[in-house]
C-alpha cells in the first residue's frame, strides 16, 4: 500500500470528523448579519446627516422595493437584508455539505 492509498475504514474516519453545516442555522445566522449589517449602515449616513444622503446605498432601492436611505427604511432594509442573508447562508450550506458529500473512498 503506497502513502496515497486509504482504507474504507480511514475513509469512514475522516468522514465523521468533517463537520456538516445545518443549512437553518447558517441561514438563521447570516439572516441576523445581513439584516443587522444593512439597517447599521444606513443608520450611519442618516444620524451623518449632509445635502444628498447615502447615494450609493439608496441604489438598493433598485432591488428592494421600498428601500430608502431614511429612518423608516433602515427597518425595511433590515427586513430585506435579513432575507438576503438568509437565502445566502442556506444555499452555502447546502453547496458546502454537497461538496463534502461527495467525497468517498476507493471503490472496493
Amino acid at each position: 500500500m503506497s502513502n496515497q492509498e486509504l482504507t474504507n475504514n480511514e475513509w469512514r474516519e475522516i468522514d465523521r470528523a468533517i463537520a456538516r453545516l445545518r443549512a437553518s442555522v447558517m441561514a438563521v445566522v447570516f439572516a441576523m448579519v445581513g439584516g443587522f449589517g444593512l439597517f447599521v449602515a444606513t443608520m450611519w449616513l442618516v444620524i451623518q446627516g449632509g445635502k444628498v444622503v447615502g447615494p450609493t446605498l439608496s441604489l438598493l432601492s433598485n432591488y428592494y422595493p421600498g428601500y430608502t436611505v431614511t429612518v423608516g427604511g433602515s427597518f425595511i432594509g433590515l427586513v430585506y437584508g435579513a432575507l438576503t442573508g438568509a437565502l445566502i447562508g442556506y444555499v452555502f450550506a447546502l453547496v458546502y455539505n454537497l461538496i463534502a458529500g461527495k467525497r468517498h473512498g476507493p471503490a472496493d
